[in-house]
């Protein structure tokens, strides 16, 4: 039985870093408010992450506390970061006593753990993972969480070894993303109906080895398609001036069919109404955003992620029919040439890949994860 208390749901958000941890927050957020329930919020995180800025977009309260990246391999930076993680475990649990929260929402990423560490004394905790791998941070939140909730049932088989009560909700995307007008996005980036358009996105920062083979394939593939690009913050990488300088070199016609941006945000409903194909890294956010737009992709995933978990992102896709797959050492320009050219002259099977995508979207995510936050309110 769903707890129903009159009382205004107390719930503390913990987590950030990238979009993936934090757009599936959001999203809950959405379904709390869709369904009218009283609430007060509190996001914990970093300053310096992405959770800051969305946070404040979506008028949810943040405090921001210090944090040390979990690492596996030998850094100089982790004798620094030693120092951080117990200053930001002492400021996570004055978060937690101040607000007093019913339940801690833990969205994975280094700056969750702190406020987990002394805070699950406190108020129940439910744990979300949105990869196919459990993640570092995750594997140690697991320890701390009543319930852990997963994206992907490969992530539950990880979880149950370090937690009883795992449960698989898929993950959570906001569902303003299907309410996108496809004329609307083709206006706001001044493209025509006369072509496909290609998205093109390595996330919230942005992704240079992306960013590298598209502008190799420029201006030659806009023979083909019109292209929206995501190429990340000037804080990230320096990507956009370089790639508007090579723009500014092409004949007019061309220049119409090329947009790049550092980041994209409340358009985004419209962006996916007016794509045709994506190029994308493989986060989980990515994958389960691209599953729910129902859009067809090649995915390039992140080389080195923790247990790779973006090659595992990926193939949930690729399984189902619905992506193209390339290893970053595979995909070379030519490479990447020859797969998107064949699908953008391809609607045929880029309708199939549609389907594909749809059919493994798990719409009520959002939904699930509330119902469980509020089965565990103290």
């Amino acid at each position: 039985m769903v707890n129903d208390s009159p009382k205004p749901l107390r719930l503390l958000i913990a987590g950030g870093g990238t979009g993936g941890h934090v757009l599936p927050a959001i999203a809950v957020v959405e379904e709390l408010r869709a369904r009218d329930l009283p609430h007060d919020l509190l996001w914990v995180g970093d300053k310096k992450g992405v959770e800051s800025r969305i946070a404040a977009e979506n008028r949810i309260r943040f405090a921001a506390i210090p944090t040390g990246k979990l690492r596996r391999y030998l850094s100089f930076e982790n004798l620094v970061d030693a120092t951080r993680i117990p200053v930001g475990i002492v400021a996570g649990w004055h978060q937690v006593r101040r607000f007093q929260p019913d339940v801690i929402y833990s969205t994975g990423g280094a700056v969750s753990v702190p406020t987990l560490v002394l805070g699950h004394y406190l108020a129940p905790v439910l744990t979300h993972e949105q990869t196919a791998q459990v993640g570092l941070a995750n594997k140690v939140a697991s320890k701390y969480a009543t319930t852990f909730a997963a994206g992907f049932e490969e992530a539950a088989v990880i979880a149950r070894k370090h937690c009883k009560n795992v449960i698989v909700t898929g993950n959570p995307v906001r569902a303003s993303l299907r309410q996108g007008n496809k004329q609307r996005g083709l206006d706001t980036f001044g493209f025509s109906t006369d072509l496909p358009v290609l998205y093109v996105t390595g996330g919230a920062r942005g992704a240079s080895p992306l960013n590298d083979r598209i502008a190799a394939l420029l201006p030659d593939l806009l023979q083909h398609t019109q292209i929206l690009h995501q190429a990340g913050p000037k804080s990230a990488n320096g990507d956009v001036a370089k790639l508007e300088s090579l723009r500014e070199s092409w004949p007019p016609h061309l220049q119409a069919r090329y947009r790049v941006v550092e980041f994209i945000g409340s358009e985004m409903p419209d962006v996916y109404a007016m794509t045709d194909l994506v190029i994308a890294r493989s986060g989980a956010g990515t994958v389960s955003e691209l599953a729910f737009a129902g859009l067809p992709s090649v995915l390039i995933p992140l080389p080195g992620t923790w247990g790779d978990e973006q090659t595992k992102n990926a193939k949930v896709l690729a399984a189902a029919g619905a992506a193209v797959v390339l290893p970053q050492p595979e995909a070379t320009p030519e490479r990447l040439r020859t797969e998107v050219t064949a699908l953008l002259q391809d609607p045929d099977r880029r309708d199939q890949m549609r389907t594909a995508a749809s059919k493994i979207a798990q719409p009520n995510a959002a939904a699930n994860l509330l119902d469980e936050i509020l089965k565990i309110r103290k």
